[in-house]
This record gives structure tokens, C-alpha cells and sequence, in this order.
């Protein structure tokens, strides 16, 4: 009969024709037969089986075995014996080099009639020993799912006490290097089923012996960990982990990373290995083992490896989200790692240029997933926005992408930031400040933030920029008289000389430290300003005066010299006066007082008295200190004289009404437009607080600097409880009050009071007003008939002598911002340019001092953007931008420089000639050869970094290709895999959108 049947199977009749007489060969099979004919056939189906060479042939093997198996299970339990298999695992069948890739098939098949006979326990004692060999073998993932796919069918065949452990590990050792060569989409899903049977292979044994899975997970870390592969491991890996039972998950990551045996190279070669896995489809639970890892790494404090891992993976991990198959996972994944990185912007400025295009993907893609997914994306996003805060510039293409997207409370942003910090202890990040290789390309050098300093570090910037300044601080001689001083020299110093990127202002944060500030708080930066200032003013007048050559300069009159002497760098540079005048509403007396000012500070007018379409609060016609002059009708003061008030009639020294103005971008010779605006009411009160709504928020319209200047110097009725008390009258009565600048200071400072005490919710808020800056802006100062007479003469125009304001130009040098809504948090960052004189100051041409062009002030001036260890170029369209794209991003602080005019020469010429303002600054020894010295030091330490860095990168593993093009994900715009639309944008048409 086996003659017969192997015929018919070679004849070459059609299959249907053949199929009929192996069917009556198979029938004649059912009934009784002697031993002979039965080995025969088992023979020949066994041939047939094993080296068939077609689908068809084997299987008509196994229908023959399957029915010899049933209908003669004696001659089947004799021929499918010990000796047979071990002969068929151990040597194969077939010719040799042409060996079957079917006998565990085979070996599966025979298994189900032999299960009740006597040599069962043999058959299954050889198989334990057999398939623990075959796994040490290393076999192909193919074979692998057959050995997996035998023993989940007999577990009786699944090797037992130790050997079983090892089994376990020798079986991840293989899935450790499965590698799918194919790109067919029919080949990979094949491929990712192969893998699924080996590792569900090891869930089944877990589940029955607990014992193997730590033995087991140790293995796993042992491949993953170590960096002497020759192959990467295989993401495949990633399948053994989704089956491990998470109640075990503390103990296994405490034991980890508690294991001092554990080295650091090996621990980051693992958790940089684990963050690959990712990528890999259909996994379970991988993301939680990972963001686990994570964890406990930072619960032991190891923070360089969670930096290095963080750096070098997120990009990675960021890109899986076009992938609707892996999208969850990563997510997760990338929640955590940006969330975690909270002692540096590096991370999330990684992703910066890749984020518009994502969104813009993941829109197109229009599913659940996708939106989801642009949901979380866009509330992480905002925790990074606030959380690193001082990047305008960076992060307005970002913040056009998600603008749509729903904004998180500042209440959810905190919790989330909150939750997943490494440590609550910031002083132990302290050490791992964002690397920067080299000096920022614009020339300048950062200040390292140290510990919530960021108020002091923009502070220190925009007095450095102000370089006049600078120049003067960076000429002192060297003294002990003024030791403040001297700090700060010495920072101006590195930060002018400094090899360095970044430096560490410690020893002057030391020294400059207001006593009630708290350590590691944020500070309001116009309290430290003026704290600074005071103390840098008060140490100079106390110890020994400075810029002795002012006393031999022949320019100056002794007025003017003597004048002058008595002041310090601080009110040189900062100091002005203003003139606060009360008249009493009875009698009609004026009682003034003249005081000295380092900054104005600036409160918000009521809601109440903003005046819509208005750019300025005061018109031209009301900012003048006219009403001082008693009126001819006296009843006109009654009521508010202020909205009825004309202008005035010429008669004496009345002063001439200027308002404070701006000037916009203009072309050379083109006549500014003065300011219009219309009057206020006097009955509103003048009190910050007052302006402030009840929570902050951004008004409907914007205001302006000149606004809040108006504001500022307008008249204010004093009356009901705030009534003035007379001297004259000897009681209290109605007043009205007006300050007057008499002089201005070389350095304006501004302050804008956005801050203020609510006492129903006992908390200080921000006033969120968008307020416009002036690139330049003229300032109505006071003069005196003096030095009036004194400009005319100067100007050769004698008739204008007399009491009257002045205009005063400065131009905009440095703007602090604050990002955030509450004094005690958030972040500052700010914007400074040089402003300097074009035309030397000794150089009078028709004794008048030229002052600098417009034109070059306004345009052509370049602006940076510090923000601690950061700097940057950027540009006043951002400095004026700022605020429309983020709303919690607004100026607090604004630094103005006087331009040189008539009335100012004689003080820029003695700055020029203390100062060297254009000249090259001279140090003195001790301080360049500190300079010196730190520099070479610098280098040393770069190269020693280098070295160390080469040594420890390098354990970072790179991404495993378990499939070629598997990453080809990046930036190619015409790969499957890029965020362009062409790459498929994470649709479900293919395998490639779904997975890569």
C-alpha cells in the first residue's frame, strides 16, 4: 500500500484526481493491518512530512500519520520511539545540508498519540534535556515559536527545577537577538507573532513557577546592561516585560537600583536600551517598567544617568507619537521624561523644532487617538512654557500650533510639575546647570541661576548692558573702601572677560543678599534693584570719593563741579529729582518738596479711568504744573479746576505745558507727533491697589509707558480721609498735589507696578495689562530760569529764557520681564541693547553736542535676550511681542538711557572723562590675573569633560533595528517615517503608519 500511495503522490495527475485515490488509500488504512505494512507506511508519510517539497505532499503526510496514529496506535507508539526522536533532534532528517525544517511539527504531531502509552515519561524526559538544547542553540525566531508552540501544547515537555530557570533565561537570550530581516508587511506580522508565542511561552511558566521570574528578569538586565554585545539586543525584549506581574515591579526596580555590583555605564546601557522598547508594537505595560526605572533611579539620586538617557532618547521617544500602534506607550514615556527634567530647558528645547510639524500630523490624522494625544501634548507643553519660562523667541512657533488647544489652570500645571520633580530638594540639581560647549555665538556670557535667582541674574545683566555704567564700575581703582563695589566689578569683569558661557555670581549673591529675603524663594528683582543701589550708594558715601579727575576738568563751572562732586556713581548714573508741590484748595498755599530718585514707579490707572482710543491719560495742554499760579477768578476753584481748566494765558514765568511723549520709527528729519489724549477725572484714587481687578487678568485694551508717566505726574485731589493739613489754614483740608521731574537721571529706571496685595484673598497678584514700550521717549523735565538762560545761551536762542519743562529724549536699553502671575514665583528673563553716543562728547560743533542719530538708535542696535545661563540674539519686535503671545510674560522693569542734549552735556562730558566710556576699560592687575587664571582653568576643565563625557556617552546604546528602516523616522520628509503628510502621518492604511 505505501508503493502505492507514494504513485499516486509523485504521479503527476491533477490534485483533485489524486486527492480521490489517496482518500480510498487513507480509508483501506482504517482497518486491521499487519506491523509491516503499518511501519511502511508511517515510513513513507514521515518522508513525506519532513522533505515534501510542496504544501500538498505534506499534508497528505499528515492526514496518513494522523490515521495510523489513531487506527494503530501500537505500531505508532513502537515506530515513534526514544531512539527516534532523539536521532530526529539531534541529527536532523534528510539529506545532508537540506535538513527538515519541520520536525518539531512532526515531533508535535506524533506527540498526541503516545500521550497514555508507556514511554510517554521517556519521550517527555528527552524532550526537557532536547529543548533545553535546542534554545542554547540559539535558533531562529522561527524555530523558537515551534519549540514555544510544542511545549504550550504539552507542558509535560517543559524542562523542570533548575533546568527550567535556565530554560527560562537561554529562551530570553534568544528573543534577545531576533532580528526581522524581511520589509514585506506580511513578514513582520509574522515575525511579531513568532515573538509573541515565545514570550507568552514564559508568561505560562511564570504563572505555574514564580520562582523563575527574577532569575529570569535578571537575565534580562544582564543582555540589556551589558555594552560588550557585539549585536545590539534585540527590542524584542521588550515582549518578555509586558508579561511580568506588576505587584512585583517596587521590589525588582528597589533591588536594581540599590545593587552596588551595578555600575552606572551598565545601568544607563540598560534604561537607555528600555526606553528603545517604545517602538515595539502591541506591548503591555512596557511604558510603566520604564517610567518605573526612571523613577527609582532619581529615588537613589542618580541624576547624571537620567539626564544623559533623557538627552539622548527623547527625540526618539517623541516621534513614536506618529504612530497610533505605539502612541500610547510613548506618550506615557515622554509625559514623564519632560515632567521629571525640571533643572533645565534641554530637553524640551530638543523637541522644540519637531513640535509644530507633529500637531500639524496628528490633526490631519482626525482619530481618537490623535486627539487625545494633542490634548496631553498640548497641556504638557504648557507645563514646560511655565516652567521654563524667557524664551519668547523659541517658543512662538510652538505656541501658534497648539493655540487651539485647550490651556491648562496654573493649578494642574503645578500639580503635574509637582508630581514628577526627581528630587523636592533643588539645591541637589544645583551641580547640573544645562551644559553649554561653548560661548554663546553672540559674544556675551550668561549667569547661572542658583536656586531661584533669576530676579538677580536679569538685574545684573541690564546694569552690565547699561554701559556707562560698566565702564565706570569696571575703572574704579582698586580699594577696600567700598566692598559691594568691588564684587560687582569683579563680576562685570568676568562677565566682559570670561572665557566661560555661564558664570556663577555666589560670591556677589552673598554679599548683595537683602537680610528678609527668604533662600530659594523667588524675590520681587525691583526690590533687590533697589536694595542694590541703595547699598552701593550708601557705601560710597561713606567711604572715599571716586572720579577724581572731575575736579581738574576746565569744562565744568565750580557750580557744576561742586555740584557734581557731591554725588555718588549711583546717583550719577541713576539719580534724578522730582519736585512734589501740595496746594491747599482754602487758601490757595503751596508747600513743595524736592526729593531724590533712583526709579519711578509706576502705578496702572483704575479701569474706571482709562479712556478708550486714548494714548495718553494727560493731554498736551493739562501736564503742565500751571495751576501752581493763582487764577484771576478765583471761584474757578471750586469743583474739580483740572476738566475746566483753559490753557493758560502768557503772563510771566508760567511754565510751558509738555506732555510725555514716544517716538515711533521715523526717518531722519521727520517731526515727531506729540501725544493727544483727553483729561481725567481727579476723584479716582491713585493707589496701585485700586488698580487692580479681582483677579489678574489682561485688559480689553493696552496701555503705554507714557500712559502710566501721565498717570504718574497728573494731579491727584487729596480730600475725605486723605485730606492734606494745612500749616497756613492749622487744619486739615482739601488739596490737590502734582509731582514735576526737575532733573533727569542719565539711567531711567521704570518700575510698573503690577503687583499688588489683595487683602480679601490675602495674596499678592499681577496685574496682566499689555503695556506698550517706547523705543524712544521724551520726558518733560522741569528747569529752572537758570538753567534755562543757561540752555538758551548755549543754543543761542535768548528769547525762550525763562521758567518752563524741557523735553528730555532717552532710548530704551534693557527690559525685565516676569513670567507668571504672582511675585513669589514665576521667572525672570530680560532684553538689554548698548546704547552709546555716536559722536565723541569733546567734538561740539557750533558749541552745541550733536546727540546720536535716531536712526542708529532705534534700528540698528542689537538686542539680546538673557535669561540666566542663556543668551541669545533677539530684537524689539519680540521685546514689544512678548506679551500678545504670552499673556503672563510682561514687563516689570525698564532701563532708559538719556540721550546727550543741550542741558546734559556738561554731565556726559564729565562721565566720558571719568568713565572712558568708549574706551577700553583698564583692571587692575590682581583682577585680569584672576581672569587669566579662571580662563586656563575653564579649558582645562573642558577638556577634562571632554574626555570623561566621550567615556560615558558612549554607554548610551543606540536604537536596536529589529527592523532596517524601522527608525528612518526623523527629519527625512520623503521616508515612511517622517512628520511630513507624505510619510502617512500616522494613518492605519499600512503597516509602516501604524508602527513606524
Amino acid at each position: 500500500m505505501d508503493k502505492i500511495l507514494e504513485a499516486v503522490v509523485m504521479s503527476s495527475y491533477p490534485n483533485n484526481v489524486k486527492q480521490g485515490l489517496v482518500r480510498r488509500v487513507i480509508e483501506a488504512a482504517k482497518q486491521p493491518m499487519d506491523s509491516e505494512q503499518c511501519w511502511s507506511m508511517l515510513e513513507l508519510s514521515t518522508k513525506l512530512y519532513l522533505t515534501g517539497d510542496t504544501k500538498y505532499k505534506r499534508e497528505i503526510g499528515k492526514e496518513v500519520l494522523e490515521v495510523y496514529g489513531h487506527y494503530h496506535p501500537e505500531e505508532f507508539e513502537e515506530f515513534f520511539n526514544v531512539r527516534f526522536l532523539l536521532s530526529l533532534l539531534q541529527e536532523g532528517y534528510g539529506p545532508l545540508g537540506k535538513r527538515s525544517h519541520y520536525v518539531l511539527d512532526y515531533i508535535q504531531l506524533g506527540l498526541q498519540f503516545v500521550l497514555e502509552s508507556p514511554s510517554a515519561n521517556s519521550i517527555f524526559s528527552l524532550l526537557r534535556i532536547e529543548v533545553l538544547r535546542k534554545v542554547c542553540e540559539r535558533p531562529s525566531p522561527k524555530q523558537c515559536a515551534k519549540i514555544s508552540k510544542l511545549l504550550t501544547q504539552h507542558p509535560q515537555c517543559i524542562p523542570t527545577g533548575k533546568h527550567q530557570v535556565l530554560f527560562c533565561q537561554q529562551l530570553i537570550r534568544c528573543i534577545g537577538q531576533f532580528q526581522c530581516i524581511s520589509e514585506g508587511e506580511e513578514d513582520i506580522m509574522e515575525f511579531l507573532e513568532q515573538v509573541n508565542k515565545v514570550s507568552g511561552l514564559l508568561q505560562r511558566i511564570w504563572r505555574t513557577q514564580t520562582s523563575a521570574i527574577l532569575p529570569s528578569l535578571k537575565e534580562l538586565f544582564t543582555i540589556i546592561s551589558s555594552a560588550e554585545e557585539q549585536e545590539t539586543p534585540s527590542n524584542a525584549l521588550a515582549s518578555v516585560v509586558q508579561f511580568v506581574p506588576l505587584e512585583l515591579m517596587d521590589g525588582v526596580i528597589r533591588n536594581l537600583t540599590n545593587d552596588d555590583s551595578i555600575t552606572d555605564v551598565q545601568m544607563m546601557t540598560a534604561i537607555g536600551r528600555m526606553i528603545d522598547w517604545v517602538s515595539w508594537p502591541l506591548g503591555k505595560n512596557i511604558d510603566k517598567w520604564i517610567i518605573a526605572l526612571l523613577k527609582g533611579l532619581a529615588s537613589v539620586k542618580k541624576f547624571s544617568i537620567l539626564i544623559e538617557v533623557t538627552l539622548s532618547k527623547i527625540e526618539k521617544v517623541f516621534f513614536k507619537l506618529l504612530y497610533p500602534i505605539v502612541r500610547e506607550g510613548a506618550l506615557s514615556v515622554l509625559q514623564y521624561m519632560l515632567l521629571s527634567f525640571q533643572h533645565s530647558h534641554e530637553a524640551f528645547h530638543l523637541l522644540l523644532p519637531h513640535i509644530p510639524r507633529l500637531v500639524a500630523s496628528l490633526k490631519k490624522e482626525d482619530s481618537n487617538s490623535a486627539t487625545s494625544s494633542l490634548e496631553q501634548l498640548a497641556e504638557l507643553i504648557h507645563c514646560m512654557f511655565f516652567r521654563f519660562s524667557g524664551f519668547p523667541d523659541l517658543y512662538e512657533p510652538v505656541l501658534e500650533a497648539v493655540k487651539t488647544l485647550p490651556v491648562p489652570n496654573e493649578d494642574r500645571i503645578k500639580y503635574l510639575l509637582g508630581q514628577n520633580a526627581w528630587t523636592s530638594q533643588k539645591n541637589e540639581l544645583a551641580c547640573f546647570y544645562p551644559r553649554l560647549a561653548s560661548k554663546s555665538e553672540t559674544g556675551k556670557i550668561g549667569l547661572i541661576n542658583l536656586g531661584n535667582t533669576c530676579y538677580m541674574n536679569s538685574i545684573i545683566q541690564s546694569l552690565f548692558m547699561a554701559s556707562d555704567f560698566r565702564h565706570s564700575v569696571l575703572n574704579l581703582t582698586e580699594g577696600n573702601s567700598q566692598p559691594l563695589m568691588t564684587k560687582l566689578q569683579w563680576l562685570f569683569a568676568f562677565l566682559e572677560h570670561s572665557q566661560r558661557p555661564a558664570i556663577s555670581p555666589e560670591s556677589f549673591l552673598s554679599a548683595s543678599w537683602p537680610p528678609w529675603f527668604t533662600p530659594g524663594a523667588q524675590q520681587d528683582c525691583s526690590e533687590y534693584l533697589k536694595y542694590l543701589l541703595d547699598r552701593l550708594h550708601e557705601e560710597e558715601k561713606t567711604g572715599k570719593r571716586i572720579y577724581q579727575k572731575l575736579k581738574e576738568s576746565s569744562l565744568m563751572s565750580q557750580a557744576v563741579e561742586h555740584h557734581y562732586l557731591k554725588k555718588t556713581l549711583i546717583e550719577k548714573m541713576f539719580g534724578g529729582k522730582i519736585m512734589t508741590k501740595i496746594r491747599c484748595l482754602k487758601c490757595l498755599n503751596v508747600s513743595s518738596r524736592e526729593e531724590v530718585f533712583t526709579d519711578l514707579s509706576l502705578a496702572f490707572p483704575p479701569p474706571d479711568r482709562y479712556i478708550h482710543g486714548s494714548t495718553s491719560v494727560l493731554p498736551v495742554e493739562e501736564i503742565g504744573p500751571q495751576f501752581i499760579e493763582p487764577p484771576d477768578n478765583p471761584s474757578q476753584l471750586t469743583g474739580s479746576p483740572w476738566i475746566q481748566r483753559k490753557a493758560p494765558m502768557a503772563r510771566g514765568p508760567t511754565a510751558t505745558p509738555m506732555p510725555v511723549e514716544t517716538l515711533g520709527f521715523q526717518e531722519p528729519g521727520e517731526a515727531p507727533n506729540p501725544l493727544s489724549g483727553n483729561a481725567i477725572g481727579m476723584d479716582a484714587a491713585k493707589d496701585p491697589l485700586s488698580a487692580f481687578g479681582e483677579q489678574a487678568c489682561a485688559p480689553k485694551e493696552s496701555r503705554s509707558v507714557p500712559d502710566l508717566i501721565n498717570y504718574f505726574l497728573s494731579p491727584e485731589r487729596l480730600t475725605a480721609e486723605n485730606k492734606y493739613h494745612c500749616e497756613k489754614c492749622a487744619s486739615l483740608q482739601d488739596a490737590e498735589k502734582v509731582a514735576e521731574l526737575t532733573e533727569g537721571p542719565h539711567y531711567l529706571i521704570l518700575t510698573l507696578l503690577r503687583f499688588s496685595f489683595d487683602p480679601r484673598t490675602m495674596k499678592r497678584k499681577k496685574i496682566l495689562d499689555n503695556v506698550s514700550i517706547p523705543v524712544v521717549l521724551k520726558l518733560p523735565i522741569l528747569v529752572t530760569p537758570e538753567e534755562a538762560e543757561e540752555v538758551c545761551w548755549r543754543g543761542k536762542d535768548r528769547a525762550a529764557a525763562g521758567r518752563g519743562f524741557m523735553s528730555v529724549m532717552y532710548d530704551l536699553c534693557s527690559v525685565v520681564v516676569h513670567s507668571g502671575i504672582s511675585s513669589e514665583s514665576g521667572h525672570y528673563y530680560c532684553y538689554s541693547r548698548e546704547c552709546t553716543d555716536t559722536i565723541p562728547h569733546g567734538q561740539p560743533r557750533d558749541g552745541v553736542t550733536k546727540p546720536a542719530s535716531d536712526k542708529h538708535l532705534d534700528f540698528e542696535i542689537q538686542w539680546y535676550l538673557f535669561n540666566d545661563t542663556r543668551v541669545s540674539f533677539s530684537s524689539f519686535e519680540s521685546v514689544s511681542n512678548v506679551t500678545s503671545f504670552f499673556p503672563k510674560d510682561t514687563a516689570y522693569v525698564l532701563f532708559y538711557r538719556q540721550r546727550p542734549s543741550r542741558q546734559s552735556c556738561l554731565v556726559h562730558e564729565a562721565l566720558a572723562e571719568a568713565g572712558h566710556l568708549h574706551g577700553e576699560s583698564s583692571l587692575h592687575k590682581d583682577l585680569m590675573e584672576a581672569i587669566s587664571k579662571d580662563n586656563i582653568l575653564y579649558l582645562q576643565e573642558q577638556e577634562k569633560e571632554a574626555r570623561n563625557r566621550a567615556a560615558y556617552i558612549s554607554a548610551v546604546p543606540k536604537s536596536p533595528l529589529w527592523w532596517r528602516d524601522f527608525d528612518r523616522d526623523k527629519d527625512d520628509d520623503n521616508s515612511s517615517g517622517g512628520c511630513s503628510p507624505a510619510a502617512g502621518g500616522g494613518g492605519s492604511g499600512s503597516f509602516h503608519g501604524l508602527v513606524f
